[in-house]
């Protein structure tokens, strides 16, 4: 565990935010080394405030000489830290005895109560998006509710070597509040690309699982504390089809753990691939900060990964932090080296040129603006 310097800022007063910083397995370790100079350049750009980052150690590495993946003394720096900063962690060979993967840090959620999981979906400028969409024709947040639904399971399955079953936990707290998430989320946004609308939508299977049809029930609930926000529902098998065939309809979806985790995957994949594509995990007192893609250990090592997404979700951090224009500077760097092609997607995702070099391009933009 070491401690780096901490980031500098102008001189005044200075607005100090504490920071952990887990590295990862796999590309993350060079995920973070290429996204800390962008955090650095617009901290130097915008001054007032100050990064102290701590760094901590977790994932598969710890998992494979301690058998865990995630040390009580890092939860605590955590959980008095004002956000933390994380890479990808885990690896596929790395499993438990019962085949589910042993590097995940899955306890994060529930013990830091981070119950809203946002996943943004943005189509940006140069993307060869699959479908047929211009830039900011595609623009909307998946809020996936983070510490329940059937990822509540995880390690909890029951069964013999003829049959397993894994149990799905809906509770009326508990979607209350995501779904409180979404229209208060809704509320800050400009609406949906296709009509400007204000609008949130339940995704469920409430047709099926009586689970879902409870989760729906309570967004109607929570609902109708905001007639300033449209409301609708949508199945999340038609919720597949939606999102390729009309996403500029959409403006903020709210679902359970599971249907999140899919339909964020399939929404990144509309825009260009899950290496462009960020997430925070939120809750009343803790948040974190992370891409959404995994650790592709195959590219570790080779300068090949998209670093894009780590420094999207540094910008998430930073309207967390309350320094928007931080955050605001740095979406508009992404945004112009890939409009601009000085950063350049080859077809499977990765930056022409290197990770550091993608990194480069936007510390550039910032540090020219």
């Amino acid at each position: 565990m070491t401690e780096p310097a901490p980031m500098t800022a102008t001189t005044g007063d200075v607005r100090r935010h504490r920071v952990i910083v887990i590295r990862g397995d796999g590309i993350g370790p060079e995920l973070i080394d290429a996204t800390l100079p962008v955090i650095d350049a617009v901290a130097r750009k915008h001054g007032g405030f100050q990064l102290d980052f701590v760094e901590h150690e977790a994932g598969a590495g710890l998992y494979l000489r301690e058998g865990q993946s995630l040390r009580p003394e890092t939860m605590a720096a955590i959980r008095q830290a004002d956000a933390m900063f994380k890479a990808p962690v885990g690896l596929p060979d790395v499993r438990r005895d019962d085949g589910t993967e042993a590097g995940l840090l899955g306890g994060l959620r529930v013990g830091l109560d981070t119950y809203a999981n946002v996943r943004p979906v943005r189509l940006m400028p140069g993307v060869d998006a699959p479908i047929k969409a211009d830039p900011g024709s595609i623009d909307y947040v998946i809020v996936r509710e983070n510490t329940e639904g059937l990822y509540l399971s995880r390690g909890k399955g029951v069964g013999t070597t003829e049959v397993m079953t894994d149990t799905m936990l809906i509770s009326r707290k508990g979607t209350e509040r995501i779904a409180r998430f979404a229209f208060e989320l809704a509320r800050t946004r400009n609406g949906a690309p296709e009509d400007g609308r204000r609008r949130v939508t339940c995704v469920d299977k409430a047709n099926v699982l009586s689970s879902l049809a409870y989760f729906r029930q309570i967004f109607d609930e929570v609902g109708a504390l905001y007639p300033d926000i449209e409301q609708e529902h949508l199945y999340a098998d038609a919720a597949a089809q939606e999102l390729v065939q009309r996403p500029g309809h959409y403006d903020v979806l709210v679902m359970e753990n599971l249907l999140g985790d899919i339909l964020s995957d399939l929404g990144g994949a509309t825009v260009g691939g899950i290496g462009l594509c960020c997430s925070a995990n939120i809750g009343d007192d803790h948040a974190y900060f992370e891409p959404i893609h995994g650790s592709a250990p195959g590219l570790a090592g080779l300068d090949r990964a998209n670093p894009i997404s780590q420094i999207l979700a540094a910008a998430m951090m930073f309207d967390h932090l309350g320094e928007t224009p931080a955050a605001d500077s740095i979406r508009w760097a992404v945004d112009e080296v890939l409009g601009s092609a000085t950063v350049v997607l080859g077809p499977s995702g990765q930056p022409n040129g290197g990770t550091k070099a993608a990194a480069q391009a936007v510390v550039d933009v910032i540090g020219n603006t």
